[in-house]
């Protein structure tokens, strides 16, 4: 470690320590910091606050820290030419696909870059984990990414569904829809009743969009997006919105009511309502056939807001006025939902 570490800081260079343990993590500092008495070190995890790590990257790419002790976090969207070693800590820890997205946070520059990975003794590995390395080490070149996802399947299995082994297309289907497909699946073969599923169209005109420069990886937008739209519960929502900002630091508005969008999606599919449209002021709800909605409620809906209409065909027209037009479709749904 320490021979590693001085050859990058003696080419003015820096260095990434990858320890995935954040209730160690300082310890971990501590033990380089003996080790390069002399070498200016920063720690990053993500249970920081936003702006400590923030701080903590602009310092790091400011050369104002040679070395930056860190757990899996930096391994999306961190380009820095100068950082060209990586030690990564317990290596036999991680997956494949992993490895290989931190060993790619360095050589971003015309500078040869190391990669050392610490292990405990071989002896103590598990086959899985030697075959990793292994591979690891081996696939160096350009292009190597689809040999290194095609031994990841193979290691990890394709998987089938009676078994232990779920791997293969579950991260791209996600496991809220293949949860819901498969008890789909079992409920017709067992003969029973299947409720029909109402797909809801919601146009009320907000941006519902992740900026870029919020999240600069497409593949993570792309897959923040799949979790937020096929999130199941309010709960959910939640607990993906708290890891969002854990990670990327203060949601923007546009990604709020982008899970506001998801909490008014589930809720009119509830109620089998089939659309929410944005009107010149305010907003339309089309019911379903059977829509689930209290006919009392719907009055005391009507009677509280003036302006608020229901028509025949089963359209509901309300004003939204200076109100975040989905809260107030929600407030909407929520009001005239049958208990």
């Amino acid at each position: 470690i320490k021979s590693a570490i001085e050859l990058e800081l003696a080419r003015n260079g820096q260095v990434f320590f990858i320890h995935n343990r954040v209730e160690t993590i300082e310890a971990i500092a501590a033990l380089v910091q003996r080790i390069v008495p002399h070498a200016r070190i920063a720690i990053g995890h993500g249970q920081m606050n936003e702006k400590q790590m923030e701080q903590v990257m602009l310092d790091f790419i400011d050369y104002k820290y040679d070395i930056l002790v860190a757990t899996t976090i930096i391994e999306n969207g961190i380009d820095i030419p100068r950082a060209n070693t990586i030690i990564i800590n317990r290596a036999d820890n991680y997956g494949l696909s992993q490895l290989y997205q931190l060993r790619g946070r360095v050589g971003r520059s015309n500078r040869r870059a190391y990669s050392y990975l610490l292990i405990p003794s071989e002896l103590e590995l598990t086959p899985i984990a030697r075959k990793r390395l292994s591979a690891i080490r081996e696939f160096s070149d350009l292009g190597a990414g689809f040999r290194i996802a095609a031994l990841d399947l193979e290691l990890r299995g394709a998987g089938n569904i009676l078994g232990g082994q779920q791997s293969g297309q579950l991260d791209a289907l996600g496991f809220d829809l293949y949860t819901k497909m498969l008890e789909r699946t079992i409920a017709e073969i067992r003969g029973e009743e299947i409720a029909d599923e109402t797909n809801v169209s919601i146009n009320l005109g907000v941006d519902v969009s992740i900026p870029k420069d919020y999240i600069q990886e497409t593949n993570q937008r792309l897959r923040t997006y799949k979790r937020i739209s096929s999130a199941e519960s309010d709960a959910a929502l939640s607990q993906i919105h708290k890891e969002i900002e854990d990670r990327y630091g203060k949601i923007p508005g546009s990604v709020e009511n982008l899970f506001a969008y998801g909490r008014l999606r589930k809720l009119a599919e509830a109620l089998r309502i089939l659309s929410v449209d944005k009107t010149a002021d305010g907003f339309a709800v089309k019911l379903g056939e059977n829509a689930k909605v209290a006919p009392e409620k719907l009055m005391t809906f009507l009677a509280e807001n003036e302006r608020a209409v229901f028509s025949p065909s089963g359209i509901l027209r309300a004003i939204s006025g200076s109100e975040n037009p989905i809260e107030a479709a929600r407030r909407c749904l929520e009001a005239i939902r049958k208990s």
